[in-house]
């Protein structure tokens, strides 16, 4: 929590204790509402002029948007995530390198890219709200996003439990659950990791419940322990571990999803890639995918993609340069590529 924000609940703790006055449970209620409200109508009136723009200029099926959420509170070890989202557009602007796409999408298009900047995250728990209304409000945002045809959300975390309000927004959006491709060293599919059922270890669990998923593609494993494996079997989770992605490595660079669902969502958790790679991650795996591995199975994969996140970059632990940066840059502009046409 923010100094100010620290200052702002201490005040009124002092005042809710002394004689002369009272701040009641409605009030303070109120006053949470209407945060949450401004921080809806800021999203929504950006993704309103972003999806006329696009509207106006033609020809886009599917437009990808920026949506950023600055939210590192869930994760077990280290919370710079939260401070990603502003580092990843940085890197995507940077002078350093041109703004087409492998795939020669043109970046400064519109129609390929667009961005309804972030929700406001620590200013909503600076006021009190808790997990359960914070999480609503998320998928609201991206809801906002959807709503404005043909935008569809890319969502810069943060850290990995932004990803459970996100698919299960696209997926009520779109009225039915989705294929889930997942890479990350992780499962993240702890039944409720330390307690916390909204920890970014547990996101996948949660999404699978909520029956948003109809698969589950995990790739690039290679931290994970007996719950994991046994989460995994109760959800019908394919889990391809790293120690066999030599022998996967045909399947996973040749993939068609989303046949008979809504469409594909994509979440990548940086930590997929081995740290030579990715440095600037808060749990460092060594043994994971290439940079190019990655790319491939992205650039291969069959299915209309309807929504993605780019998650768990920690800036504080990037190098001086900014390598980690410019790396989950990279997956976003080829991701927007992915997602619009």
């Amino acid at each position: 929590m923010s100094k100010i924000g620290q200052r702002g609940i201490h005040y009124l703790q002092q005042l809710n204790s002394a004689s002369f006055t009272t701040v009641s449970a409605s009030s303070i209620e109120k006053g949470q509402s209407r945060v949450i409200d401004a921080s809806l109508t800021l999203i929504r009136e950006r993704a309103k002029l972003k999806g006329e723009l696009v509207r106006l200029l033609g020809g886009a099926k599917a437009s990808t948007s920026l949506l950023g959420v600055p939210l590192g509170h869930n994760s077990s070890f280290l919370q710079g995530p939260a401070f990603a989202p502003p580092r990843i557009r940085e890197a995507i602007w940077c002078g350093s390198t041109n703004s087409s796409t492998e795939q020669g999408k043109e970046l400064k298009d519109p129609r390929v890219l667009t961005d309804v900047g972030d929700v406001p995250v620590q200013e909503i728990r600076d006021c009190g709200v808790d997990d359960d209304r914070l999480m609503n409000v998320i998928s609201e945002s991206v809801k906002l996003v959807m709503e404005e045809e043909p935008l569809r959300p890319l969502v810069l975390g943060g850290d990995h439990s932004i990803s459970y309000p996100v698919i299960r927004a696209v997926s009520e959006k779109l009225g039915g659950p989705v294929d889930v491709l997942h890479l990350d060293a992780h499962p993240d599919i702890y039944d409720c990791f330390e307690g916390n059922k909204y920890s970014h270890a547990s996101s996948f669990a949660r999404i699978m419940e909520g029956g948003y998923a109809r698969r589950l593609l995990q790739v690039g494993i290679r931290s994970i322990n007996k719950e994991g494996r046994e989460q995994g079997n109760r959800f019908g989770v394919e889990q391809y571990e790293m120690r066999t992605f030599s022998r996967d490595r045909e399947i996973l660079e040749n993939l068609k999803l989303g046949e008979g669902v809504k469409g594909v969502y994509i979440s990548i958790d940086v930590d997929c890639l081995d740290p030579a790679f990715a440095p600037g991650v808060s749990h460092i795996e060594p043994g994971g995918l290439s940079f190019r591995d990655v790319l491939n199975i992205l650039h291969n994969l069959q299915g209309d993609v309807v929504g993605a996140d780019v998650v768990e970059f920690n800036p504080q632990r990037d190098t001086v340069d900014g390598m980690t940066a410019m790396v989950a840059a990279k997956l976003v502009r080829e991701l927007a590529a992915k997602i619009s046409k």
